[in-house]
């Protein structure tokens, strides 16, 4: 008999695939075995037993003339002879019992085949195998989709992933801290979700609820007592786990192949259901116990008529009876399959009763075949569905970075990158990282705060440990935070610099940062950006002194100038972008330090002369070839400050004699050739840079500078400086370097507060001694080439290289 195992290759897959077999597959399996036992049963009855046994069938004369006929023709008649008598010579023997056919065994064995081919109906001859064939379609029918290459990857890789998410101890993890969730936290939670749902719009209530963790549950921030119940090993597989789900999610929902591949067999089965019963029922009757033969053959048997019995009539009829009720059950059971295909969308799923369960609220729901082997695994186990979810949460994702960073990232190793930055704070960057870690919030001694190319930021209420904290720097950081984190910054932070390159980088909550008192925004605004809504929140930062924005408006936002009544300092950087519409600057009557840089000015702004509070005024990099307007600086007593630098100005016009006032002055990186004596009528100025010009000759009048202590020359076109020069002699820093000078006079020895010399790229051929003179001067304050240095006395030397 054949052995059952031998079909097991039909049915047969991995151990694993058994989570994607719901009940109805796996019945259909057990039917599907039963049906093979009952062909293969068939088939052995078939192969080791006779299947018919035939006999020659008596017929009666009708007629007379018949028998003679036959007689003549010398056929035997089929009416038996008498038996013969006993006589002398034949003694007593025992009767015969039959019919005598005079047929040998090889006659009847022909005879049983002829038969069973020509009168045998073919359903009786081949019932069993027809169940075997037909079963074993049931079965690859069953399980192709486990063996089709397009589709078997895909069950592979999610069978594995599965696993593994069911077996991580991050899962366990997880969902072992929501368990411990009461009811009333439940309710807790809803209510805080309906109501941010339903906030209001004013400022207060959309500034916390835009960007707050109030819709993120509070048991996702990380426990510090618990911290190290995940090992650096296990967070590393649960991280990697996170990137596979990721993956595979995105390349699952983009077909359907899995549900169409279980449709079509689904269909094809019930198909085939519906032919089988259809035929069976027709022809089961034809299983006959008693068959009529009549065959031509009675040149070899002398007979034409038979009467044949087929031995296994009687069982095969048995079991196609028994073989219809199976396939009935069979093809009932794949019915209600189609049913559940069709009933509703199997290529969505929705991990709602997940999220009420669990609280992690922000679980996506997915489709196609990723949707369709969630709906597959719920009929095994929804519990694999359960555990798999918290591998699809962004919520659990980030709790898990932020174990792993806390673990990398000790105070001791925070603290090591504590540096002081340029307003004098102590200060942390933190550069690239996965998240910000909680053990930032340990460093109480904290003051300045800088985040880098950090990536969904959360700054939870832990923050307000940092007592000291009073800077914030936010480059290309989307940040949310937490209300409680909000509320200590609003009493407590003084500086935010906010670097962004997408206007969702931009934190809504820095509108209400009411004690923030110096801004710094940079970042791509456009036209119409640059008037929204959110700026004119600006008006609420009442106590903000210090205003820089490095962007690309076309003209000063609204929202500056609401604050223009406190504001101190303003600084516009823009990219090249042409600044029109200065008009507002009027408005900023308290406005001490202006900069407008790389605003493409062609002239003077005339709202800036009636800034009467200005005190210095910086108009970098724009395109001014003519400073005429100068003269109405002189209605601004307070400036002190003015940088023209790095423009296209050609002169200086005489009327700057008439700011007096001036102790700072820059025309570096401009195309001026001549100086004016009138400038040095500015007796104050203590600081003079007229670097990267065409100057050629200094005037005189430049020692009546008695207050100079900064004077720049570099790279112009003097060929000698004047000996009043040297009468400034509280200068500290003269630097005359690439020029045409060729002598330096011995009275720079008057110049006893002279700590920087630049004189490199002239054509001095000897420096004088008297440099010696200058006690301030070091070497390393002293820019020359080696072999002119080499020139000044020994002594000399050795007293610049002393320190």
């Amino acid at each position: 008999m054949i052995p059952v195992t031998e079909f097991r290759q039909f049915s047969e897959q991995q151990p694993a695939f058994r989570v994607l077999k719901p009940w109805w597959d796996v019945f259909t399996d057990y039917l599907s075995v039963a049906m093979l036992m009952i062909g293969v049963f068939g088939c052995t009855l078939q192969v080791m037993q006779d299947k018919i046994i035939c006999l020659p069938k008596r017929v009666q004369p009708s007629q007379n003339h018949s028998s003679v006929s036959n007689v003549s023709q010398g056929v035997a008649s089929t009416t038996p002879l008498p038996p013969p008598k006993p006589s002398a010579t034949n003694p007593a023997t025992v009767e015969m019992k039959g019919l005598k056919t005079d047929l040998d065994l090889q006659q009847y064995s022909f005879i049983n085949q002829i038969c069973y081919e020509r009168a045998l109906h073919w359903y009786a001859k081949y019932f069993p195998y027809l169940v075997l064939i037909h079963t074993l379609v049931f079965m690859l029918c069953s399980n192709f989709w486990f063996k089709f290459p397009g589709s078997s990857s895909k069950i592979e890789h999610f069978i594995s992933i599965l696993g593994k998410c069911f077996d991580s101890p991050w899962t366990t993890r997880a969902l072992s801290e929501v368990s411990g969730e009461d009811s009333e936290e439940k309710d807790n939670r809803k209510n805080n979700m309906s109501r941010s749902n339903t906030t209001q719009s004013g400022p207060e209530g959309s500034l916390v609820n835009s960007q707050s963790l109030k819709s993120i549950p509070e048991k996702f921030v990380v426990d510090k007592s618990t911290a190290g119940a995940l090992d650096k090993k296990e967070g590393e597989q649960a991280k990697a786990l996170f990137e596979k789900v990721k993956k595979f999610r995105l390349h699952v929902e983009e077909g359907d192949i899995l549900y169409a591949m279980y449709v079509r067999q689904t269909v094809l089965k019930v198909i085939k259901f519906l032919i089988i019963i259809a035929y069976n029922s027709a022809l089961v009757s034809k299983v006959q116990f008693t068959v009529d033969c009549n065959v031509d053959i009675q040149d070899m048997t002398g007979y034409k008529n038979f009467s044949c019995n087929h031995t296994m009539a009687h069982l095969f009829s048995k079991l196609s009876f028994c073989y219809l009720c199976f396939v009935s059950i069979y093809g009932l059971t794949c019915l209600y399959t189609l049913y559940w295909l069709f009933y509703r969308s199997l290529r969505e799923y929705s991990f709602e009763y997940v999220r009420q369960e669990t609280g992690i609220d922000d679980i996506p729901d997915v489709k196609n075949d990723f949707a369709f082997m969630l709906h597959m695994i719920d009929q095994y186990d929804p519990l694999y569905s359960k555990r798999f979810a918290v591998f699809l949460s962004e919520v659990s994702e980030n709790k898990l970075k932020q174990l792993n960073l806390n673990n990398e990232w000790t105070p001791d190793k925070l603290r090591q990158k504590l540096q002081t930055n340029a307003h004098n704070r102590l200060e942390l960057p933190l550069i690239m990282l996965s998240g910000l870690p909680d053990t930032v919030f340990e460093i109480t001694e904290l003051q300045s705060l800088k985040l880098e190319i950090i990536k969904n930021v959360m700054i939870p209420a832990t923050i307000a440990q940092l007592d000291n904290l009073q800077e914030l720097s936010l480059h290309q950081c989307s940040v949310k935070i937490h209300s409680a984190a909000l509320s200590f910054l609003k009493e407590n932070l003084k500086v935010l610099s906010v670097k962004f390159d997408d206007m969702r980088e931009l934190p809504l909550w820095m509108y209400g940062l009411r004690n923030l008192e110096e801004l710094y925004l940079v970042g791509s605004l456009s036209h119409d950006i640059s008037k929204n809504v959110t700026l004119e929140s600006l008006r609420d930062l009442k106590s903000l002194k210090i205003l820089s924005i490095k962007s690309n408006v076309s003209k000063i936002p609204q929202a500056v100038v609401d604050v223009s009544s406190h504001l101190q300092k303003m600084c516009i950087h823009n990219d090249g972008t042409k600044l029109v519409m200065l008009n507002n600057l009027k408005k900023m009557a308290n406005l001490t330090e202006l900069e407008l840089v790389h605003c493409d000015l062609e002239r003077i702004p005339h709202a800036v002369f009636s800034l009467l509070s200005l005190q210095e005024l910086d108009l970098k990099e724009n395109n001014l070839k003519s400073i005429e307007e100068i003269v109405s600086f002189q209605h601004l007593r307070k400036l002190t400050v003015l940088k023209l630098w790095h423009n296209s100005i050609t002169y200086i016009p005489e009327h700057i004699k008439k700011l007096t006032s001036l102790e700072r002055l820059s025309f570096s990186h401009n195309k001026i050739e001549v100086l004016p004596s009138h400038l040095f009528l500015c007796n104050k100025i203590r600081y003079l840079d007229l670097s990267y010009n065409d100057i050629r000759f200094i005037p005189p009048e430049i020692g009546v500078l008695q207050s100079l202590q900064y004077f720049s020359i570099t790279c112009n076109k003097v060929e000698s400086l004047p000996d009043e020069l040297y009468f400034c002699k509280k200068l500290k820093t003269l630097k005359i370097g690439k020029n045409s000078l060729s002598v330096l006079s011995p009275k720079i020895g008057n110049l006893l507060f002279l700590s920087y010399l630049d004189v490199k790229g002239n054509h001095f051929e000897i420096l004088p001694p008297e440099l010696g003179d200058c006690r301030a001067l070091k070497r390393a304050g002293l820019v020359v080439e080696d072999a002119l240095f080499e020139t000044l006395p020994s002594d000399v030397r050795e007293q610049m290289k002393t320190e």
